[in-house]
């Protein structure tokens, strides 16, 4: 099932006033090719590249809509331009004045509710976009996101372990159903780190595994002492490894690798305390070709001690320059094992988000696909809507770990 909800919309506009949203809200396609976004300037050297500039937008009204656009030009210097909404486009043709101006379409009938693109055209672009102007009934009640964070909502799935629980190795199987560039599908997160599949370019795809250093330093991590680093302890063949930061600091690896979407792949983390203070993390990756567990990378921790905690997984959108293409993947058979030996399947998660779900991208959801498996969506402004901790629950019964053969595992505790 997908938890959708009508919920009172957070960013509304009351019928009477001009709703304003900024080109820094704006898409470019195709690729932008030199074309710029920015919250000071708006879109620049559109000279260079989209052929296409594109809004989007959730109306709750239908009836009639008014739309201008705010642009400069050069003096004297002509543009011929198009506004498309749904099914209904109308052109015209500029002079510029050396100064900002409107570019009035007139009015669009709007004859139904939802995500609409307005997209905005030229066969040779030029000059500096401003700002898309609606009026009307439909911008009443009317959903944009008006923040220059273009990057679809992250979102999440946290997992219920029992308290106390103490958690040796945390194994889930992932797949990627859509797979935009700079997607970042993370199927086992614990409170020291992440283990997932990344989109980084249009050809070329990676397996991460990385590990927070203790500490509390968000950026540099030449700031963080030795004391407080994670240090490398192994690597598998072909992988690469060195430092992060700019989202908390540690060790970061990764295997350039094209694993395939539609494809399941396998991910098992494990945690071996190795005195009262340090735990060594690992991460074993099935590698598809070679139908075998792949070691990763370990790394050993300090000021831990402890296992594995605060279970989740995640998909996140890294890149603010297409938080409008749809993001889904799924999560099945989940299990943990214990530090007695016992293997434990999940069954039960909770959906959550990050700060640009709250209200300005609310095209974000999660629940069950056919098979049994959870899944997440983000982005690509379609509708979806799930509330922050909403509980889902699977059927148990999938293929135990235990019953495969798996890398070697913490020590049982005695």
């Amino acid at each position: 099932m997908k938890a959708v909800l009508a919920i009172p919309c957070l960013l509304q506009f009351a019928l009477g006033a001009p709703l304003k949203i900024p080109a820094f809200t704006a898409y470019l396609d195709p690729d932008p090719n030199g074309a710029r976004v920015s919250k000071d300037e708006g879109i620049t050297r559109w000279n260079k590249g989209a052929n296409q500039i594109k809004w989007y937008g959730q109306l709750k009204n239908t009836g009639k809509l008014s739309a201008q656009v705010r642009l400069t030009l050069k003096k004297n210097e002509k543009l011929d331009l198009g506004l498309n909404l749904g099914d209904h486009s109308k052109k015209l043709t500029l002079t510029g004045t050396g100064s900002s101006m409107l570019a009035d379409f007139g009015k669009f009938p709007v004859t139904k509710t939802g995500y609409h693109t307005f997209a905005l055209s030229s066969p040779a672009p030029r000059g500096k976009i401003e700002e898309l102007i609606l009026d009307g009934s439909p911008t009443k009640d009317a959903h944009f996101n008006l923040k220059p964070r273009r990057n679809a909502a992250s979102v999440h799935l946290s997992y219920s372990i029992e308290s106390g629980e103490e958690v040796s190795a945390f194994y889930c199987e992932m797949t990627g159903i859509e797979d935009p560039l700079w997607t970042y599908y993370m199927a086992c997160g614990w409170h020291r780190g992440y283990f997932g599949m990344q989109v980084n370019s249009p050809t070329e795809r990676r397996i991460i595994f990385s590990v927070w250093d203790s500490g509390g330093e968000a950026v540099d991590r030449d700031k963080v002492g030795q004391e407080d680093r994670v240090t490398l302890v192994a690597k598998g063949a072909k992988v690469n490894s060195g430092s992060f930061g700019n989202e908390g600091t540690g060790g970061h690896s990764h295997l350039k690798y094209p694993w395939k979407t539609g494809e399941k792949q396998r991910f098992l983390v494990t945690a071996e305390p190795v005195d009262a203070t340090h735990t060594i993390f690992a991460g074993y990756y099935f590698h598809p070709d070679k139908k075998d567990w792949m070691l990763i990378s370990s790394w050993k921790a300090p000021k831990e001690g402890k296992r594995l905690r605060g279970l989740y997984s995640f998909s996140e959108n890294f890149a603010g320059k297409n938080g409008n293409l749809l993001r889904k993947a799924s999560y099945g058979n989940q299990w943990i094992r214990t530090a007695t030996g016992k293997w434990k399947e999940i069954t039960t998660a909770k959906f959550s988000h990050d700060g640009t779900g709250k209200a300005d991208r609310l095209d974000r959801y999660m629940g069950l696909t056919k098979a049994n498996e959870f899944f997440l969506s983000q982005g690509g402004f379609v509708e979806g809507y799930t509330r922050f901790g909403t509980p889902f629950e699977r059927k148990p019964g999938g293929p135990s770990p235990e019953a495969m053969k798996l890398p070697p595992l913490p020590p049982i505790k005695k």
